[in-house]
């Protein structure tokens, strides 16, 4: 195991000297500035995204895309196999320069305990103040944009495209906000804006798209690492930057379904690195107070935190818009798991977002047009394999389930505790009961085995 320190610098000028909590650990510096003196990595692209939609984030909402990013690098620059001694949980020192280093000081502590409870790593998080010249990075504007009702993710996801269509049905006019590093990201958020532009067609629909990303060589002797547990940090605070500037409370809409974004473990081989939190109520809860905490004046909000997939789908505003849209979008963990096969990217069918996927489209008793790379009903699946292993999990965690409400008020907790949200346990507790019957319906007659 080895402990890492990255270094962030903002151009020659930057060469403050760190007071090296751990002396040991691996350096690596990081400019974050090009040889034309632009934010590197796509951070400057981000912030000129916003400055052609007419929006001019504060210093604040700027000084938290530089940690996010940060955060992001070494996430995703790291390796958890080579580098913890566990092969997971990293010890991560990060050295940001910001424009308002006192106020995101006074916030470290909670910002750490916040990531450790989305990444599973041991963060510790420095601030310093910026060189002068880079003390306001984000591109004035001359006429402030049309107002924003809301912000709201926008991934390319199923989830996400119900989300903006009901707002959009609604009569809200978000600004829909992506994050996309590889191309078919990019791809399947185009392709739903161009369906919500056909749809919508009086509207003025605004969309910033954000290429934030590090090359993978960033960290000397490390391979990268394909996990990105703090993706939803950056996409969170992408969005909470745009709205940064407005001087009026604006909601920040999470379109995700409760089962995954509790992520309850299915089996009990399944905590730790299976389980995700990047939606998780308790990491949402933190995130909004940190923004509190530094004077942002917005709130994460996900209206469909008591909805399995199924009935986000079934009660979106415009059914026919989904049903012959849905195939231009894509469960994001899955579309790199074609190539093994040697096929375009695609659904592979198999993994628990594709799972839960195909059994809220067959709820919604839609003809399910997507390509999946795995037939489920084509043969018996082997559960010792990708292709057969969460599988069996969803097999085993709704047999051990069955109808017992008290097991699953008591489950709901095991992702991370629901303290937030006392009056809402019953709630997370019936409709994780639901979700798992959902994809109980899709596994009908589907064989795993061997049974383990």
């Amino acid at each position: 195991m080895r402990r890492h320190s990255l270094i962030f610098r903002l151009g020659g000028g930057d060469r403050s000297r760190m007071e090296w909590v751990e002396p040991s650990s691996v350096r690596t510096q990081i400019d974050l500035i090009d040889s034309n003196g632009k934010l590197a990595h796509g951070i400057g692209d981000t912030l000129d995204g916003l400055g052609k939609l007419g929006i001019t984030p504060s210093v604040i909402g700027v000084d938290l895309v530089l940690i996010a990013s940060a955060v992001y690098a070494a996430d995703k620059r790291i390796s958890r196999a080579t580098e913890a001694q566990d092969s997971w949980t990293r010890e991560i020192d990060l050295h940001i320069p910001v424009a308002q280093p006192e106020i995101w000081s006074r916030a470290a502590s909670d910002l750490q305990r916040m990531l450790q409870f989305l990444t599973g790593d041991r963060w510790r998080l420095f601030f310093r103040l910026s060189p002068k010249k880079y003390r306001s990075l984000a591109r004035e504007v001359a006429e402030p944009a049309t107002t924003r009702t809301s912000c709201c993710l926008f991934s390319g996801g199923l989830d996400s495209f119900i989300g903006a269509i009901d707002l959009f049905s609604q009569g809200e006019s978000p600004l829909l906000v992506s994050h996309g590093w590889v191309a078919s990201d990019s791809k399947h958020q185009q392709l739903c804006l161009n369906a919500l532009v056909g749809n919508f067609p009086s509207l003025s629909i605004r969309h910033l798209r954000s290429r934030i990303g590090f090359p993978e060589q960033l960290i000397k002797d490390s391979e990268p690492e394909r996990t990105e547990r703090s993706r939803s940090f950056l996409f969170f605070s992408l969005a909470a930057s745009a709205i940064s500037g407005t001087s009026s409370p604006t909601t920040i809409y999470i379109p995700e379904n409760a089962l995954i974004s509790l992520n309850i473990p299915l089996d009990p081989l399944r905590l730790g690195s299976f389980s995700t939190r990047t939606t998780h109520p308790f990491y949402i809860a933190r995130f909004n107070e940190m923004l509190a905490s530094v004077g942002i004046l917005t709130r994460l909000l996900n209206p469909y935190r008591h909805m399995t997939k199924g009935e986000m789908a079934s009660s979106c505003k415009d059914t026919a818009l989904l049903e012959n849209s849905h195939t231009l979008t894509m469960s994001r963990s899955s579309a790199s798991k074609a190539r093994w096969k040697g096929l375009p990217p695609s659904h592979c069918g198999h993994c628990v977002p594709c799972i839960i996927r195909r059994a809220a489209l067959a709820k919604m008793s839609v003809d399910d047009a997507t390509v999946y790379v795995t037939d489920l009903h084509g043969s018996t699946l082997n559960s010792t394999k990708a292709e057969g292993g969460d599988i069996r999990s969803f097999q085993y965690a709704i047999h051990r389930l069955g109808n017992d409400l008290d097991r699953a008020r008591v489950l709901v907790n095991q992702s991370g505790p629901l303290t937030d949200y006392p009056a809402e346990i019953e709630d997370f507790a019936q409709v994780y009961r639901r979700g798992l019957q959902e994809v109980g319906e899709l596994l009908k007659g589907v064989n795993t085995s061997p049974n383990v």
